[in-house]
């Protein structure tokens, strides 16, 4: 897919960050996955490597301001669409519809790709996902797929918002569904989002209304590029992997620093589990907002956002210290 050009000075997220290139990475089966790649600025002193996962659904041009703001202290970007989704190709039955036959699949995409993407020397290499991406990239980690020397968390995918549904129930009722029918089948009609109107998908995800008009400027400018709602497989192997995420030992045995960003007034995925997932990681530090954050803590508005981005760069600099000896 070509680079998008037309930078507008008013809306700098809505063009690719300087030097950005987009391509497609080679899976190990051939399923090629569309890539972005984002070299540190020249003459900035190199800090390290950044790898982001997006969320469910999620394309990588949401992200962008994040990736501009990590490249102009010294990082060396690079994000990718999952296999599936964005400009990733497609699992399912139709052109939108989001599915998958097993996470492991996206676990195994992710390692592979880590480790084409990893350059000794050029470290410290850092994992970052939101949403979905956080649990998989925790999930890849935690089976020692991956091995960054540290992680952050944003709005991680640790459960659903389901309030007075146990996970247990939450499967019996996934599976049920997904074998009723053909499994790939959408679990909800419309966006990629349960209720995604413009304005509710924006009152579930931001307050930031420009920063939400963005990813639906990205959309409108490359149409393939959107992912509908989620098959039942999806559902019903989504809830199967947090519940082998949550086995006993398994939070316990993720010994890196790990950053996890939560808010209480998700309504997407579950805060509760976020909070209990950071008391078991040994090395966790949590950032737990309230009301004044929605899902997208990374796309808040300024107020909320500037304190975020300070805290990951000190989490960083803390946990993640510049190679004094790193290439040039």
């Amino acid at each position: 897919m070509p680079e998008y050009e037309h930078a507008d000075p008013a809306f700098p997220t809505r063009s690719l960050p300087p030097f950005a290139h987009e391509d497609q990475w080679a899976a190990p089966d051939g399923w090629r996955l569309r890539r972005l790649t984002i070299p540190a600025l020249p003459g900035v002193p190199p800090r390290g490597r950044l790898l982001f996962v997006p969320g469910r659904g999620d394309i990588f041009e949401k992200h962008l301001e994040f990736f501009a703001e990590m490249q102009a202290r010294g990082w060396h970007v690079t994000s990718f669409d999952w296999r599936g989704q964005g400009g990733s190709g497609r699992l399912g039955l139709d052109a939108t519809t989001g599915h998958i036959d097993d996470f492991s699949v996206w676990v195994n995409d992710l390692s592979a790709f880590w480790n084409a993407w990893f350059q000794p020397g050029e470290g410290p290499h850092v994992l970052a996902g939101h949403s979905m991406g956080g649990h998989l990239a925790l999930r890849a980690v935690a089976e020692h797929k991956v091995n960054p020397d540290a992680l952050i968390l944003s709005a991680p995918m640790l459960g659903f918002f389901a309030p007075g549904l146990p996970v247990w129930l939450q499967h019996v009722y996934a599976c049920l569904m997904a074998r009723m029918g053909d499994s790939r089948r959408p679990a909800w009609k419309g966006g990629e989002k349960p209720g995604s109107t413009t304005d509710l998908r924006m009152h579930l995800l931001t307050h930031d209304r420009r920063r939400h008009d963005d990813e639906l400027w990205w959309r409108a400018q490359r149409p393939d590029l959107g992912t509908g709602a989620a098959s039942w497989r999806w559902m019903e192997r989504a809830v199967a992997s947090r519940k082998a995420l949550f086995a006993p030992g398994v939070l316990e045995g993720v010994s890196i620093p790990v950053l996890l960003i939560s808010t209480s007034a998700d309504r997407l995925v579950s805060h509760g589990a976020v909070l209990a997932a950071a008391k078991r990681l040994p090395n966790a530090r949590l950032i737990a907002l309230g009301r004044e954050s929605r899902h997208e803590v990374l796309r808040e508005v300024d107020a909320v956002r500037a304190p975020l981005v300070a805290a990951i760069h000190g989490f960083l600099d803390e946990s993640a210290p510049k190679i004094l000896n790193a290439n040039p």
